[in-house]
């Protein structure tokens, strides 16, 4: 088995850092690069219902000032993320990060392709029965439609 590249999903969770500590580890033990993704989620705004030529509500696009600057907030936000794992994680590593936006899943498999990785590391929130319905599973997503093993680190709450 040959592990050169290895794509480590964050977020701005205790759940995504003990995985990407876990994938740092395992990229040294394996001396693999890492590309690291922070998949920025589109911003949800609310409905403008001014359409009144077809009597529709149209998606509001980010577009507006105030948009536009939650859109740089999040830009700063994961470059800030990045930057921190990095420093705290990587040593020697040679690191590859990725900022992407849109659909999680989506972002970090298309990442996974473009890095032309051997493995995906992800957290997981351990969530199940109603909330796992409701919010679904990011990793679920991954391991459904990955091309390349997919190495999920659980995170157990302390009681």
């Amino acid at each position: 088995m040959q592990i050169s590249k290895i794509i480590i999903g964050i977020d701005d969770s205790k759940y995504a850092e003990h995985a990407a500590r876990y994938g740092f580890n395992l990229a040294r033990k394996f001396d693999a690069a890492v590309g690291l993704v922070h998949i920025i989620e589109p911003v949800v705004t609310s409905l403008d219902t001014s359409d009144s030529i077809l009597g529709m509500p149209m998606a509001n696009v980010a577009s507006g000032p105030e948009e536009m600057e939650l859109v740089n907030a999040q830009e700063d936000n994961s470059t800030r993320l990045m930057n921190r794992v990095i420093s705290e994680m990587a040593g020697d590593l040679q690191v590859s990060n990725f900022s992407e936006y849109g659909s999680t899943s989506e972002g970090i498999l298309q990442c996974s392709i473009e890095f032309k990785a051997d493995l995906i590391v992800l957290g997981t929130h351990k969530r199940s029965g109603l909330e796992r319905l409701f919010s679904g599973s990011v990793a679920e997503a991954i391991i459904r439609k990955a091309d390349i093993p997919v190495l999920v680190v659980p995170f157990e709450e302390s009681h």
